[in-house]
């Protein structure tokens, strides 16, 4: 099913600028200017390197980057994007927490349904339901009827949705799918997509998705704080 109706592209999903339908590649999802949220990872990012004796060259070949680009990585002049660095914990061994940094003792592995205090978002509401900090943002969301039914949303990562309560109206590029409570759907977030509750009492999602040190006002759901009026 297809909808001929138009559409727009708004929201934090386009934080990283124009992307294409193409598949990301890790060095187009660079993130310029100095490395500021993580300024540990760079020289985690060459010692592991080392640790693993390998040469720039190397290391930037099995990850599919250049060593100018690996080279900028570790010397903090860029920030890594979660393609990235999932494809440096694949040749190094390791995880991408390591890479971030991340100890058992930085972060709780359990998430209690009485600390999930809800919060609203262009008229959307969500829960983490997953701990910060990590790759990957786990929410509970509520998207009521006719909430931001008309945005297109386009950004690099992964998106997995599963719908708890309600009929969802979730479009795919030119495709419209409807969910029915139980049914999922895990697809690329650079294909165009948009997300439309079809039941008046709204629906309720779990979901999960990859856009590495999303703001926590935002959560790709809603728009920005400044567009909240």
């Amino acid at each position: 099913m297809s909808s001929s109706e138009p559409e727009r592209t708004s929201g934090p999903h386009t934080e990283s600028g124009p992307h294409t339908e193409s598949g990301p590649h890790p060095e187009s999802e660079l993130s310029a200017g100095p490395a500021g949220a993580l300024p540990a990872v760079a020289p985690r990012l060459r010692a592991l390197r080392r640790q693993a004796s390998l040469t720039l060259e190397a290391a930037a070949r099995a990850a599919g980057l250049s060593p100018a680009h690996l080279s900028r990585l570790e010397t903090g002049q860029r920030q890594p994007s979660l393609p990235m660095l999932l494809a440096l914990a694949r040749v190094y061994g390791t995880t991408v927490s390591e890479l971030l940094g991340e100890t058992a003792a930085d972060r709780d592995a359990v998430v209690r349904a009485a600390d999930m205090e809800p919060t609203a978002a262009g008229g959307w509401t969500y829960w983490q339901a997953g701990a910060s900090g990590r790759g990957m943002q786990a929410l509970r969301v509520h998207v009521p009827y006719g909430s931001q039914g008309d945005i297109v949303r386009v950004h690099p990562g992964e998106e997995w949705l599963h719908v708890l309560r309600g009929w969802l109206r979730l479009r795919l590029g030119d495709t419209t799918h409807r969910l029915a409570p139980g049914d999922s759907a895990h697809f690329d977030s650079l294909t165009p997509h948009r997300i439309a509750a079809e039941d008046h009492d709204g629906v309720e999602l779990l979901f999960v998705h990859t856009l590495l040190q999303s703001p926590t006002a935002a959560l790709c759901l809603g728009p920005t704080p400044g567009d909240l009026s």
